[in-house]
């Protein structure tokens, strides 16, 4: 396994987005091979490094080089281990993240990154699909884009705090513009969701539902997505900035183990 960025092996995996790596073992990545992983998260948003095997302190690890861990207000984390969330297939009817999203746009500084590490995956199915929404917004009229710029929309997490059996008058929302800037590389992203957004500031639910639903529906059009079909020991980065993601729900009772942590972002501008 290679520690620095020396040949480091990074083949693109769709037209739009997404890259795999291998050969890297990210418990010994130099930093010179580390600058060089964070360069591919740049450019491609979505990598995935194969052949991992991480224990929840190493991924931690892995983690914390990037930025500060968030640990997920509503949602249980290993016990010992509270960045880490062990997501396990408990069936169709009770999973929760079969649609599209953007991890807890909710919070007043939403994760600029999530990371998952596959442990057990089934042999068909349980993939997780992606879409890129600087394509989504850059996809908009040029009317639409000055009409929404600088508009910010309400997101909001009752509707995941009722499931999680939690008062939901205490639940996080935060406010964030439709458009967000990337902090690296200057492009624009759409940056709504219909998991959590609710609707515009100083607008009603009903007022904003048309447009919204528009935009719900442009940002996960076919040519801006890619579905990722897992493997074991795959260590998945994504840029939540950039992406929403759809975790499909198609392996009836096979076993399905990942752990997930997050990373901290900045304020969306």
């Amino acid at each position: 396994m290679l520690t620095s960025d020396t040949d480091l092996q990074i083949s693109p995996v769709a037209p739009t987005l997404g890259a795999e790596i291998r050969g890297i073992d990210v418990r010994i990545l130099d930093e010179s091979g580390f600058q060089a992983v964070r360069n591919a998260f740049r450019d491609y948003r979505f990598l995935v490094i194969k052949d991992q095997s991480l224990s929840p302190e190493e991924q931690m690890a892995f983690g914390e080089r990037w930025g500060e861990l968030h640990v997920h207000p509503l949602t249980p984390h290993i016990d010992g281990f509270p960045p880490v969330q062990a997501i396990k297939n408990t069936g169709k009817k009770t999973t929760l993240n079969e649609h599209w999203h953007t991890d807890m746009s909710f919070e007043p500084r939403p994760p600029m990154l999530t990371m998952l590490h596959a442990l057990e995956v089934p042999p068909l199915g349980g993939d997780t699909a992606f879409a890129d929404q600087h394509l989504a917004y850059e996809s908009l009229s040029s009317g639409l884009k000055a009409m929404l710029d600088g508009v910010k929309a309400v997101h909001a997490s009752e509707n995941l705090a009722r499931i999680m059996g939690k008062d939901p008058r205490e639940a996080p929302r935060a406010l964030h513009p439709v458009f967000r800037t990337h902090p690296d590389t200057g492009r624009k992203a759409l940056y709504v969701c219909r998991a959590f957004t609710q609707h515009f500031e100083g607008m009603s639910k009903k007022e904003s539902q048309g447009l919204l639903d528009f935009l719900f529906d442009r940002s996960v059009r076919p040519d801006f997505t890619h579905r990722h079909k897992w493997e074991q020991g795959d260590l998945v980065l994504w840029d939540n900035r950039s992406l929403l993601h759809y975790a499909i729900h198609d392996h009836g009772d096979e076993d399905r183990l990942l752990h997930r942590i997050t990373v901290l972002g900045e304020v969306p501008v």
